[in-house]
C-alpha cells in the first residue's frame, strides 16, 4: 500500500467518525445539579444509577464549586448516589427521564454529616483517554487495548503530540528537546541511554502520562519542548494488593515485557514495590548513500553502504518503598530503585566506493560488536507535613543517584580492491566505562489563600560529577597497542541552584496561574591529556529567569467550554558527555565527536487553546528557539563527522486538534492531528540553512466494546516529511490492531496486539546542507510484532491518597554513560 493510499484511508475514517458524531450528539440528555458543603480540593464522584438495582449508568466528578453534569442517551428511572470519604453515603429519590427531556435540573445536594467510618465502595467508570488541566494534558493509557504487552517507549508513540523516531528520539509538537520525568523525577540520561531504558520498562507499569508544553515554575526549566512526566502505578489500598503482567511478542525476533507490583498497608506503614523484566530483540537493515562533489559541483566519488544491525536489549528494574504515617499530618517516605540493563549490538556493514563515472574502485567490510552493561541505583527520602486542614503543606525531598556503564567494543574494518587485494585494515578495541553521581535536594511549600487562591514556593540544589574514560587500542597480531588519537578521559562537575514562586487563582469563570523560576548553573569540564593530546578544560556559568503564565476562561458554570492561553521560557543544557571534545570511529568513514563549544538552548513558547469537555480540543502553538542543540554532520576528506551542534534560530508554529467521543454506545473514537511549520535561519559549518517546511500528522484510534468482556482497538498514524536541521525525513505510516478479553471474574485480561500491520513504519530521508556532499538513508525495522499479554490484578481494602516523592531535577536527562 502506498503512502498516498494509506493517507486517504486515514482521512476517510476520521471524516466518517466525526460526521457520525455530529449526527448522534443531539440525542443526549443532560442531568445536572450541585453538591454543597464539600472540600474544593477533593470534589466528589457523582454516580447516576438505575433506580431498580443501583447499577451504574454513568459517573462524573464535580468541579471545585460542586457543579456536576452527566450526559446520557437512554431514558428510564434513575437516582443519584454519592460516596465521599468522611461523609455519609447519599442516595437521592428516584426521578424519571423520558424521551421528551433534554435537561434535568436536580435540587442541590448537601453533604454535611461527617462520619468516622465509611463502608468500602467500588466505582467502576472508564477513564477518558485524555484529560486537560490548565498547565498540562493527562493521558490514561489503560483506555487503550493496544498499550498492553509493549514497552514504555512504544506507549509514548501513542500519546497525542508525541513523535518517536527510529532512533528513539522524542519530539513534542514538532520540537526536540523534551525532558522525560518518571514519577516527577527527571531521568538524568542522554537520549541514547534513555531510549534503552524506556525500551526496558513494560508499559503496564504506567498509570498516566502528563504532557506539559509549558511546565509550571515548580518544574526545572530544562527542556525547550516541554516535559513528559510518566507516572508509574502505585497501589493505594489497605491490606495486600498487587498485579502482574506477562507478555510475549514476535517480530523477526522475539521480545517479552513483564511486570509485577504490590502494595501492603498495615496500621501506619505502607510498603510498595514494582518489578520489571524484559528482553527486546530487534534489527535495523540500513542503507546509507553518500555522494561527493568537487568545489565546482562536479561528481567526484560516492559511498554506498548497507548495514545489518542486530540489537539485544535486556532490562531488569526494581523499586521498593515505604511510607510511614507518623501522624495524621506527617509522613516519612523512603524509596529505593534501580535497573540493570545488559545489551549487545552487532553491526555488519558492506560498502562500495565508486569513482566519478560510477565504476567500483574498492570494497569495504566492517564488523562491529558492542557489549554494554548499564545499571543504576538511587535512594530517595521524603517528608510531608500537612500543616492544617486548609491545605498548607511542606515537603522535603533528597535524592542520591549513581549510574555506572561499561562498554567493550570492537571494530574490524577492511578495504580491498574489486579483485580482493587488501588496501588497508583497521582493527580497534575500546573500553568505555563511565560513572555519574547526582545529589539533589529540594523543599516545596504550598500556602492556600482565600477564594481558591494558592501560593507555592520552593528551592532546590543539585550536584553532578561524571567520570568518562575512553581507552582505545589498535589490535595488531592479537597485541593491543594504545591508540592515543581516540583515547581520553573526561571529568565534569556541575552545581545547579534554583528558587521559584507560583501563584494560582480562580474567580468565577476565570483562572490564572503565574510563576517565576530562577536558575544558576556552574559547569566545569576537564579533558585529561595523553602523550598525543594536550589537556583542555572549560568553565561556564549561567544565571537566568524563567517566567510562566496560564490563563483560562470558562463561559459556562460547568466548565464544558474552556479557553486557555499560556506562555513559558525554557532552556536546554547540553548533555554532560556531549561537551567532551573526544572523537571515536563508528566505522572507518563515520566518526562521532563531542563539542565543548555547545551553548544552552533558550526557547519562548506560546499556546492558545479551546476545549469542549474531552470531545474536542484545538490548540494554536508558536515557538522561537535560539541555539537549538541537535545533531550536525560535516564531511572532511570523505569522512562524515557526526556531532551535537547549535542551530542559530528555529521557529515552529501550527495547529493541533484532539478529542474523544462515543460514536455509539459501543464505539469510542479518539483522535489527534497536527499541522506544523518548522523553519531554520542558521549556518552549519559555513553552509546556510534558511528553510521552512510544513508537516502533517494524524493519529485516529477506534475502540469497540463488542461485549462487556470483549473489546477491540483499531488505530493508525501517518506523518508527512519533517524537516529537522540537516535532515528531511520521508513520510511514514502505521496501522495497529488489538483485542482484549476479561477473564477470572474480570480481575484478569488477555490481550492480543499486532503493530504496523501494513509494514509502512520504515523511516528514511535526506542529509543535506553539507559542503561538497549529500546523503540519504533508508531503514527497515522490526516494527510488525504480534504480542500476546496476560494481566491479573488483586485488590482489597480502601483506597488511600498516593504520595509523590523525588527531589531530582533536569540534570538526570543529560546523562550519557556511553
Amino acid at each position: 500500500m502506498t503512502h498516498k493510499n494509506f493517507n486517504f484511508i486515514i482521512l476517510l475514517l476520521s471524516f466518517l467518525a466525526i460526521q457520525s458524531f455530529q449526527l448522534t450528539a443531539a440525542q443526549t440528555i443532560i442531568v445536572s445539579g450541585k453538591v454543597t458543603g464539600i472540600d474544593p480540593l477533593s470534589p466528589p464522584i457523582v454516580r447516576l444509577c438505575n433506580a431498580a438495582d443501583s447499577s451504574l449508568v454513568k459517573a462524573a466528578i464535580s468541579d471545585s464549586l460542586g457543579n456536576y453534569e452527566i450526559e446520557i442517551t437512554k431514558t428510564g428511572t434513575f437516582r443519584i448516589i454519592i460516596d465521599q470519604l468522611d461523609y455519609q453515603k447519599y442516595v437521592s429519590p428516584a426521578f424519571e427521564v423520558d424521551s421528551a427531556s433534554s435537561r434535568i435540573e436536580l435540587t442541590a445536594i448537601a453533604l454535611n454529616d461527617p462520619v468516622t467510618k465509611l463502608d468500602d465502595v467500588v466505582v467502576t467508570a472508564r477513564k477518558p483517554f485524555i484529560e486537560r488541566k490548565i498547565d498540562r494534558v493527562i493521558v490514561n493509557p489503560d483506555a487503550l487495548v493496544g498499550g498492553s504487552g509493549t514497552t514504555v517507549l512504544e506507549l509514548l508513540e501513542k500519546a497525542p503530540g508525541v513523535i518517536v523516531d527510529f532512533n528513539g528520539n522524542i519530539s513534542l509538537k514538532g520540537k526536540s528537546g523534551v525532558q522525560i520525568f518518571i514519577d516527577n523525577r527527571p531521568t538524568y540520561m542522554s537520549q541514547e541511554d534513555l531510549t534503552g531504558y524506556l525500551r526496558s520498562l513494560p508499559s503496564n507499569l504506567v498509570a498516566s502520562i502528563e504532557i506539559m508544553t509549558n511546565p509550571p515554575a515548580r518544574y526545572d526549566a530544562s527542556g525547550n519542548a516541554g516535559i513528559i512526566n510518566i507516572i508509574l502505578k502505585k497501589l493505594k489500598e489497605r491490606g495486600f494488593n498487587g498485579g502482574i503482567t506477562l507478555s510475549y511478542g514476535q517480530g523477526r525476533y522475539y521480545r517479552t515485557n513483564n511486570s509485577f507490583n504490590f502494595n501492603y498497608r498495615v496500621n501506619k506503614v505502607n510498603l510498595f514495590s514494582t518489578l520489571g523484566w524484559s528482553e527486546n530483540n530487534s534489527y535495523q537493515d540500513l542503507d546509507i548513500n553518500r555522494y561527493y562533489f568537487t568545489p565546482e559541483g562536479q561528481p567526484s566519488s560516492s559511498f554506498l553502504q548497507n548495514s545489518y544491525i542486530k540489537r539485544q536489549h535486556g532490562g531488569r528494574s526494581a523499586k521498593v518503598g515505604m511510607d510511614w504515617y507518623v501522624s495524621k499530618k506527617s509522613t516519612i517516605g523512603v524509596v529505593l530503585s534501580g535497573f540493570y540493563n545488559p545489551s549487545k549490538t552487532t553491526h555488519d556493514s558492506q560498502a562500495s566506493i565508486l569513482a566519478a563515472d560510477n565504476s567500483v574502485n574498492s570494497l569495504v567490510s566492517a564488523y562491529t560488536t558492542a557489549d554494554n552493561l548499564w545499571y543504576n541505583g538511587s535512594a530517595n527520602i521524603n517528608y510531608t507535613w500537612k500543616i492544617d486542614s486548609l491545605g498548607k503543606e511542606l515537603s522535603v525531598n533528597a535524592d542520591y543517584i549513581r549510574y555506572t556503564s561499561s562498554q567493550d567494543q570492537t571494530l574490524d574494518n577492511k578495504v580491498r580492491t574489486t579483485d580482493g587485494t587488501p588496501v588497508s585494515a583497521l582493527n580497534l578495541y575500546s573500553s568505555l566505562p563511565a560513572d555519574i553521581d547526582i545529589k539533589t535536594a529540594k523543599i516545596d511549600y504550598i500556602h492556600p489563600l482565600k477564594s481558591n487562591n494558592k501560593l507555592e514556593f520552593g528551592i532546590k540544589t543539585a550536584f553532578v560529577n561524571t567520570d568518562n574514560t575512553a581507552d582505545f587500542y589498535d589490535v595488531v597480531n592479537d597485541e593491543k597497542i594504545p591508540n592515543y588519537t581516540f583515547s581520553n578521559r573526561f571529568l565534569y562537575k556541575e552545581n545547579n541552584n534554583a528558587a521559584y514562586a507560583n501563584y494560582a487563582q480562580e474567580w468565577g469563570k476565570f483562572g490564572m496561574q503565574l510563576g517565576l523560576r530562577f536558575e544558576s548553573i556552574q559547569m566545569n569540564g576537564n579533558q585529561l591529556g595523553n602523550p598525543m593530546v594536550s589537556d583542555s578544560s572549560f568553565s561556564r556559568m549561567y544565571n537566568s529567569l524563567f517566567p510562566t503564565a496560564y490563563f483560562s476562561y470558562s463561559p459556562d458554570s460547568l466548565k464544558n467550554h474552556q479557553l486557555g492561553l499560556s506562555f513559558g521560557r525554557r532552556i536546554d543544557y547540553p548533555n554532560y558527555q556531549d561537551m567532551n571534545p573526544f572523537t571515536y570511529p563508528m566505522d572507518a568513514y563515520t566518526y562521532y565527536a563531542g563539542n565543548p563549544y555547545l551553548k544552552p538552548t533558550f526557547s519562548y513558547n506560546f499556546d492558545l487553546s479551546y476545549a469542549y469537555k474531552n470531545v474536542f480540543a484545538v490548540s494554536v502553538n508558536y515557538s522561537i528557539v535560539h541555539n537549538l542543540i541537535n545533531e550536525t554532520n560535516e564531511q572532511v576528506n570523505n569522512i562524515y563527522y557526526s556531532r551535537p551542534g547549535n542551530y542559530g534560530n528555529q521557529t515552529t508554529y501550527g495547529i493541533n486538534v484532539s478529542g474523544e467521543f462515543n460514536l455509539t454506545k459501543l464505539w469510542i473514537v479518539q483522535y489527534y492531528s497536527e499541522l506544523m511549520n518548522i523553519g531554520y535561519n542558521t549556518s552549519i559549518y559555513n553552509q546556510p540553512l534558511v528553510e521552512n517546511r510544513w508537516y502533517w500528522y494524524v493519529g485516529p484510534a477506534f475502540k469497540f466494546i463488542i461485549t462487556p468482556k470483549f473489546s477491540a482497538d483499531l488505530a493508525g498514524s501517518y506523518q508527512t516529511r519533517i524537516l529537522s536541521g540537516q535532515f528531511l525525513t520521508i513520510p511514514v505510516g502505521s496501522l495497529r490492531l488489538g483485542l482484549a478479553y476479561k477473564i477470572l471474574k474480570e480481575k484478569g485480561s488477555v490481550k492480543l496486539n499486532l503493530s504496523d500491520v501494513l509494514y509502512t513504519n520504515q523511516p528514511g530521508g535526506d542529509i543535506r546542507n553539507i559542503a561538497n556532499s549529500k546523503a540519504n538513508w533508508l531503514s527497515k525495522l522490526d516494527t510488525r510484532v504480534l504480542t500476546l499479554s496476560f494481566t491479573y490484578r488483586f485488590s482489597k481494602g480502601k483506597a488511600l491518597n498516593a504520595r509523590q516523592s523525588g527531589a531530582s531535577d533536569s540534570e538526570k536527562q543529560r546523562v550519557n554513560a556511553n
